[in-house]
């Protein structure tokens, strides 16, 4: 199974004062848990960006270590170390700031970071994938039930004006990776409304 993610923003303590968590490592803990109970040791994890910050590389390769999913690729985010230096290779399987992938029924999945106006095959169906906005911070405190706010207003908004573009963060999603057949189901019957400068 493929899975998607981002903005754990791992060793920031501010961010875990603004999800509420009473922790630094409650944070830490919390996203390492959900991504355990979710994303198995065989699928396949993106991650789009700020898996950490303000965090040693050592902590982070720590970090990385705890999420059993063996196959992690990494979409840099505008906070992430440089993961290619020759003594962090391996920790993930880095990929260019812009990746294609295609889901089996060949619709195109664009992955980035940031989110996008315009992205390759956005009039014939294409989807966006991005983190970067943080949308839905603050919308759920630690501890609530994830499928209490399954996914941000900022995601719902976009299915409803047919711009088939998702926000996989964290703060998005209940604190938890979201899966390909997650994403394909969320815009299952929306049309993509064309795209105006």
């Amino acid at each position: 199974m493929i899975w998607f993610t981002a903005d754990l923003h791992l060793g920031h303590q501010s961010m875990a004062q603004k999800r509420g968590f009473r922790s630094l490592s409650a944070m830490e803990h919390t996203l390492v848990c959900h991504l355990n109970i979710r994303v198995a040791p065989t699928d396949t994890l993106y991650i789009l960006g700020d898996f950490s910050y303000r965090c040693t590389t050592e902590r982070a390769q720590q970090l990385r270590r705890q999420i059993v999913c063996r196959q992690i690729h990494l979409l840099p985010g505008n906070h992430d170390k440089d993961w290619g230096r020759p003594e962090v290779a391996g920790t993930f399987v880095v990929e260019p700031p812009i990746l294609n992938l295609k889901a089996p029924d060949g619709r195109l999945l664009v992955l980035c970071h940031y989110p996008m106006l315009s992205w390759e095959g956005m009039r014939r169906g294409s989807i966006q994938l991005h983190g970067h906005i943080h949308s839905g911070l603050g919308q759920e405190a630690p501890g609530q039930s994830p499928s209490a706010q399954p996914s941000s207003a900022y995601n719902l908004r976009q299915r409803q004006q047919g711009i088939l573009r998702y926000d996989v963060g964290v703060d998005a999603n209940g604190y938890e990776p979201v899966s390909l057949d997650q994403v394909l189901s969320w815009f299952s019957g929306v049309d993509p409304q064309p795209f105006e400068p």
